[in-house]
């Protein structure tokens, strides 16, 4: 790619071009950008105009991919050699195509940069193949661990498989030293470039999963692994399938990532995991993970078939429309028989090494909505556990406070007296809920931090004209899971 020089310089034309998140936003307009996020570029380019702006030409190269003429790119960029030279930029025809893409990105946590990538296969509804070690840029998938990543400041953090550098970006906002591998060359050196571009510190290191850093340890791991499970022999697309047996990849992310994590520290994982008639996704999740020793949270969150599974990446891979298609579907239908594999699971995989003498597995489906991001529900979620599993007389004598974030929700006829379902719904994280009844949404709802819980239940007790120690034994299993949940917090 570029030497840090011309990066340098390639960085300072961007920003005086104004070629940032909201300033493109506010040029391309809603219709504009939405276009983009549905890759065609016409209600961009209506945004646009005739314009021949900096900015605009910046735009109609990196976003667009359309060709520009000579005298803008150098207007806006420079002298474009060095640039064409490190494949940025393209001759193409009497004028200069983009090479990469450089999108403007910018994070929750208010960091405003840039991302670097290959250029998307089927902008504008094109028919392509991407090459083998193709770099994606930002994707669902990418935002999606960005956005449950536990942002809690830590000393050092590895981003594996990093692919365009995205979560290195996020990385740098809360860790001290920032750790990137991949085994593809092509993302070694376009996570390099999104770095300098970005002006941020990255160790970016080229092997596969975690030989780069063997002899090393973090405090948080992030990936994003290639966990396809195409069949062996297929063309393959570096930064989605590797070349081990179905969902070997993504086991061997999680059973050798637990053992790199110093003590606290955290490992999350985007998945996939076979579904077999000889286990359900639970205890083959539960198989890879108890070993380790560690806490996890491991939430599923879709469930396929095998036909919607192998469509979904077969239409990925640019073989819809060719001749390819039904063979290649044949194939990966035998594949996924033959390993006897009757679904696949989609979800969120996070351990803690908390370094418990019993390690606390929960393992859930969870397919319901969440409230973006849901960082901080994992990262409150090995407190949580220590709260919940207090002795009967510590829960007693501890003063609780229902979490900000829970409602309650009534239902019921109209006119009736009293409703026939009370609801407490949790309106951040994951959005857990639970159904109450009278007693149980009584001492949820003085739980307002002041009394200890042992003479709020005594209240609610004599309202209800209860035995205490039979409201109490009643209440208490049914309690601590929502203090597992983070519906109910120890007060400070």
């Amino acid at each position: 790619m570029l030497s840090p020089l011309d990066c340098d310089r390639l960085r300072d034309h961007l920003r005086a071009a104004a070629y940032d998140v909201d300033a493109v936003g506010a040029r391309l307009g809603a219709s504009g950008l939405a276009g983009l996020a549905r890759n065609t570029t016409l209600a961009a380019a209506d945004a646009l105009g005739s314009e021949v702006d900096a900015q605009a030409t910046l735009i109609r190269l990196f976003l667009l991919q359309q060709e520009v003429a000579v005298e803008h790119v150098r207007a806006t960029l420079g002298e474009p050699e060095s640039l064409l030279a490190a494949g940025v930029l393209a001759s193409s025809g009497e004028g200069i195509r983009a090479g990469i893409e450089l999108r403007p990105y910018a994070t929750d946590e208010g960091f405003d940069g840039l991302i670097c990538s290959d250029l998307a296969p089927n902008l504008d509804g094109r028919l392509a193949a991407p090459r083998p070690d193709f770099v994606l840029g930002v994707s669902p998938a990418s935002t999606t661990l960005a956005q449950l990543t536990v942002r809690t400041p830590v000393g050092s953090a590895l981003d594996l498989g990093t692919g365009c550098g995205v979560q290195s970006l996020h990385l740098s906002t809360h860790a001290d030293r920032v750790v990137a591998t991949d085994l593809n060359p092509r993302a070694v050196a376009m996570a390099r470039l999104t770095a300098r571009l970005n002006g941020i510190e990255l160790d970016v290191r080229e092997g596969s999963l975690y030989q780069p850093v063997a002899a090393e340890a973090f405090d948080l791991i992030v990936a994003n692994p290639p966990y396809v499970m195409s069949p062996p022999g297929a063309d393959r697309l570096v930064y989605r399938e590797g070349s081990m047996l179905a969902d070997d990849l993504v086991r061997q992310v999680i059973t050798e990532g637990a053992g790199r994590l110093n003590p606290g520290g955290v490992l999350q994982v985007l998945g996939n995991w076979a579904i077999t008639e000889a286990e359900t996704w639970s205890e083959r999740l539960e198989g890879w993970i108890r070993p380790t020793g560690c806490d996890a949270l491991v939430l599923q969150r879709e469930h396929l078939d095998p036909y919607e599974y192998i469509e979904i990446w077969l239409a990925d891979a640019g073989l819809l429309g060719t001749g390819e298609y039904r063979s290649r579907y044949r194939e990966w239908v035998d594949y996924f028989d033959h390993l006897g594999i009757v679904g696949v699971g989609l979800g969120w995989i996070t351990l803690y090494n908390t370094e418990r003498a019993t390690p606390q597995l929960t393992i859930q489906e969870w397919p319901h909505l969440v409230h973006q991001p849901v960082g901080q529900a994992f990262a409150d979620h090995p407190a949580a556990l220590n709260a919940a599993a207090l002795e009967d007389h510590a829960l007693l004598a501890s003063t609780w406070m229902l979490a900000d974030d829970v409602i309650q929700e009534t239902l019921g006829l109209a006119g009736a007296a009293d409703p026939a379902h009370i609801v407490l719904r949790q309106t951040s994280g994951f959005g857990r809920a639970v159904e109450a009844d009278t007693g149980l949404a009584a001492v949820l709802g003085a739980c307002d931090g002041d009394l200890p819980l042992g003479l709020l239940i005594g209240g609610v007790a004599d309202l209800l004209d209860a035995d205490q120690a039979a409201l109490a034994a009643d209440l208490l299993p049914r309690l601590r899971p929502l203090i597992a949940e983070g519906l109910l917090r120890p007060a400070e």
